[in-house]
């Protein structure tokens, strides 16, 4: 069974950090691609970032984080993370890890955890 557990969110005020991980277990995770989605309140969920199998290619396109976000991976770990800069309220949301065989087609999905940011 796969399983994908996020953790690292919180409260954190306008112009903070924090760092979300994401543990896989139960694939093959260095033959998947791996990203990060987030759900805002009362949105749909968006892409955030996404990077390759071997953590060499990340990809922001038509990302709203693209500079303040790094996505990145620790295969041996089976981790991927997304260290989160200068976070701003409109960032708050539910983030979700997905990982899949087919970049930016999501197989499998974590259950989130929530990123709140205050003004």
């Amino acid at each position: 069974q796969v399983q994908l557990v996020e953790s690292g969110g919180g409260l954190v005020q306008a112009g903070g950090s924090l760092r979300l991980s994401c543990t896989a277990s139960g694939l093959t995770f260095d033959n998947n691609y791996a990203g990060w989605y987030r759900r805002p309140p009362g949105q749909e969920r968006e892409f955030v970032a996404a990077i390759s199998r071997d953590g060499t290619i990340t990809d922001y396109t038509h990302s709203p984080v693209l500079g303040r976000f790094i996505i990145s991976r620790d295969n041996s770990r089976v981790v991927v993370y997304l260290q989160m800069n200068n976070l701003q309220p409109e960032d708050t949301a539910v983030y979700f890890c997905a990982a899949g065989k087919h970049y930016r087609v999501p197989d499998y999905w974590g259950e989130g955890t929530l990123v709140t940011v205050s003004s």
